[in-house]
């Protein structure tokens, strides 16, 4: 190969590199990347401006899942007494069903999102149960009766929730 040959070879990979670059900057995503992060058990984190505007993972999911992470969010405090049944407590290090959705808010009202539960089953179903039973006027407690009693037996162990 000619050493004419290489540099044309050299000039083509580094203006196609250069491209790349400059197509991934100019990204017109929502969010920051850097305000995207993977952890180790494999989720996604993203952190946007508020509860009320959603992380763009959730573009590749129907509308009932975006729905369920408006819904999980807004109840904030039932769904951080209700623990999830998935092995997520173990696994992520969750706390309770509000950590499979949320990961933090922040007291600049920024949200940090979990992509978890757009992989569970469990966890979608323990939220979506609890939010629906909530709005038919029963109360957390027996809300957390429940769930503890259908999830008991077949089921990772509990994450570990603080009691009601």
């Amino acid at each position: 190969m000619t050493i004419a040959m290489q540099k044309k070879i050299w000039i083509g990979t580094w203006i196609m590199s250069f491209s790349l670059v400059l197509s991934a900057c100019s990204t017109n995503e929502t969010t920051h990347p850097a305000t995207k992060h993977v952890t180790s058990s494999g989720d996604v984190r993203e952190t946007t401006s508020s509860v009320d505007k959603l992380p763009s993972f959730l573009h590749k999911h129907d509308e009932n899942m975006t729905l369920l992470y408006q819904q999980a969010a807004q109840h904030q405090t039932l769904l951080e007494h209700i623990p999830c049944y998935c092995g997520c407590g173990e696994s992520a290090g969750h706390q309770n069903n509000y950590d499979c959705f949320v990961y933090e808010n922040k007291q600049d009202g920024s949200i940090v999102w979990d992509d978890h539960a757009t992989k569970c089953g469990v966890c979608l179903e323990i939220a979506a149960t609890s939010i629906r039973e909530y709005k038919n006027g029963k109360s957390m407690k027996e809300i957390r009766q429940m769930i503890d009693e259908t999830y008991k037996e077949g089921y990772a162990k509990p994450t570990p929730t603080k009691p009601l």
